[in-house]
């Protein structure tokens, strides 16, 4: 074949072959977590660094700091700017990220859910405290995963990390980060998370250190966590989170994280995520 003839298409297929196995594939079904080493070229990375900087310069009104005033350092958190920054749409359309969800979750089409972007500078000593992502959300079902990607170097005391097999259920009550209210469910209705950290032994914990290129991928329901980031490094992180072909709309009463205003009255509850807002990025194909 003429390499002048190989559409972008078909080279992130065979990316993606070489560095997702089918060891992996079944290690994600097994743990709900995986790291898939060198995912991204250089070039791509340098793009998403470019766009995580864009935002840093010129946060969303959903921008917010988590952590306290009396930290060192700084967690910045964005949500929702790929339509805004170019250089988040370029990366989400134009990697191998969609087609690896496809395979992941796996799913015969692949929607962008949003995108998040979460940076802590050097000296932050605010954790991420034990959760699982879907219960702040307002989708329901299986055939989800989210991709944690970091531009800068990660040790393993700051990366994510995973409880393996939780994100075979059951949903534990979504609280606040900063003082552990439940605003989400009402109190009760869901059983709360075990004290992970008081018995970390106890636990089946898996984490990484991580490259820029590597790519963690993580089920929404999976318990995770991370630290701070000591040293005078800073962690700059890019996340998308994708949906598969059984999640349908489940409007909350209350503010989900990240809010969709005005999505309730135009997507009906147990809808397919058929909206402007949530792109297809791989259309139904046989897998």
């Amino acid at each position: 074949m003429n390499p002048a003839s190989v559409t972008p298409s078909l080279l992130l297929q065979r990316r993606l072959q070489e560095r997702l196995s089918e060891q992996q594939v079944a290690d994600f079904d097994r743990d709900g977590a995986i790291c898939v080493r060198q995912l991204l070229s250089a070039g791509e990375v340098a793009l998403l660094r470019e766009g995580i900087d864009a935002n840093l310069a010129a946060p969303s009104p959903r921008a917010k700091v988590a952590s306290r005033p009396d930290d060192p350092g700084r967690f910045f958190e964005d949500f929702c700017n790929w339509q805004d920054i170019p250089q988040f749409g370029r990366f989400i359309h134009e990697t191998p990220l969609a087609l690896a969800a496809q395979r992941l979750m796996p799913s015969a089409s692949v929607r962008l859910y949003h995108d998040h972007v979460l940076v802590k500078e050097p000296g932050t000593r605010q954790r991420t405290p034990w959760h699982q992502d879907q219960p702040y959300y307002n989708i329901e079902g299986r055939q989800n995963i989210s991709m944690w990607i970091p531009v800068d170097p990660v040790p393993r005391v700051s990366t994510l990390e995973f409880v393996a097999g939780s994100h075979k259920g059951p949903w534990l009550m979504p609280r606040t980060f900063m003082d552990h209210q439940a605003k989400w469910f009402p109190e009760g209705s869901l059983a709360d998370l075990p004290d992970i950290e008081a018995n970390r032994p106890a636990f089946p914990i898996v984490g990484w250190d991580i490259e820029p290129g590597d790519v963690v991928c993580f089920h929404m329901l999976s318990l995770h966590a991370a630290g701070g980031v000591e040293g005078p490094n800073r962690r700059r992180v890019f996340s998308i989170r994708f949906l598969g072909d059984d999640i349908r709309h489940a409007p909350r009463p209350w503010k989900t994280s990240p809010e969709f205003p005005g999505l309730a009255e135009q997507l009906p509850a147990g809808a397919p995520m058929e909206h402007p807002l949530f792109p297809l990025l791989v259309p139904p194909q046989e897998l």
